[in-house]
């Protein structure tokens, strides 16, 4: 089969003929479809630090996906030949203290799907049944190989109740775009959303924020003066990782704001701790989806509504995957897909 695979130690991604996976009696081989490209496939072409550490080569790279069911194993019982699948990426160990409570998204053992082991930029992908999304109603399916960082956004965005409260979101890439989507459907107040690319606040005006803010021309401040905010913001959603973003975020938090943390920082950053203390401010870390929580709320969102379709800006076939990565890493647009289905 087809696929794309970091073959060497460096710079690049190359598609070649690999074997199809193998499969056992607990799992599912899928024909993929789509593909969405992550910030993850981007460092992992880039070959940066983080890479150099987590991956080893040769692997196929990608996690992001839906297809088509084509074999089961023999013990697999409630996914059929036929069924449109979305894939949780992360495979736990199933026997931690976690797992067994039914709390898997907090797997000490995680393995990543495209990291860990062979992923999902290929015509064909292999996971345990316990990983797989059947798509029970139609979706689109450049939404439906998404879900996974859609799942990211709903994971943040639901920490916590959001009806009537005025929401923070910094960082408007793919999945802040997402989480403002998440936040004005579940009822939202306002929902401001902070970038430094004009293009993707055009992306988030498009979804209908409140308020669109370049930080690069004004403050956080002034955005509340704009809309009226007296005390602050009820919600943060920090989605960027930039040290500033957090630490803007928890100066304009009203007291006993709470933040839900998904950007992963590139290294330790100092905050005002006093001021997170004497604001009673709470602080969430956020990694992944609920295993299958977030997922039934990310089926249901769709069903009620919720409308994706201007965050996904770039669409291409897996044989220009250089140009669909190079649009990805741009930094201008929102998701960038992947079409297997040729």
């Amino acid at each position: 089969m087809k696929a794309l695979v970091k073959q060497k130690a460096e710079p690049g991604l190359w598609l070649m003929d690999v074997p199809e996976p193998q499969t056992g009696p607990g799992d599912v081989l899928i024909k993929v479809l789509r593909t969405g490209i992550c910030g993850t496939d981007l460092h992992i072409r880039s070959w940066d630090g983080w890479a150099q550490q987590a991956i080893r080569t040769p692997l196929v790279a990608g996690h992001e996906f839906v297809g088509e069911v084509v074999a089961t194993g023999r013990d697999v019982v409630d996914v059929k030949t036929g069924d449109r699948v979305s894939g949780e990426g992360h495979l736990v160990c199933g026997k931690c203290r976690n797992c067994l409570a039914g709390r898997r998204h907090l797997c000490r053992a995680t393995v990543g799907l495209g990291v860990g082991r062979d992923g999902a930029f290929a015509e064909y992908v292999a996971l345990p049944a316990t990983n797989v999304w059947v798509h029970r109603v139609p979706v689109d399916l450049d939404v439906a190989a998404i879900f996974d960082p859609f799942g990211n956004a709903v994971h943040t965005a639901l920490s916590f109740p959001l009806v009537g409260e005025d929401v923070l979101i910094t960082g408007a890439g793919p999945i802040g775009l997402m989480a403002a989507a998440v936040a004005r459907h579940a009822g939202a107040r306002n929902v401001v959303i902070t970038d430094v690319s004009e293009e993707r606040l055009d992306l988030a005006r498009k979804i209908g924020v409140s308020l669109a803010l370049n930080v690069s021309d004004a403050t956080i401040a002034d955005g509340q003066r704009e809309l009226g905010l007296r005390e602050g913001f009820d919600i943060g959603l920090e989605m960027s990782g930039r040290p500033e973003a957090m630490r803007d975020m928890i100066a304009n938090m009203t007291h006993g704001g709470r933040i839900a943390m998904l950007g992963l920082p590139s290294q330790e950053f100092p905050v005002d701790w006093a001021r997170i203390v004497t604001s009673m401010i709470t602080i969430k870390g956020i990694y992944g989806r609920e295993m299958f929580e977030t997922w039934y709320a990310m089926s249901v969102l769709l069903e009620g509504g919720l409308d994706l379709a201007p965050v996904i800006t770039g669409r291409y076939d897996y044989r220009d995957f250089e140009a669909a990565f190079e649009d990805a890493a741009g930094g201008r647009g929102g998701k960038v897909i992947l079409d297997w289905s040729a």
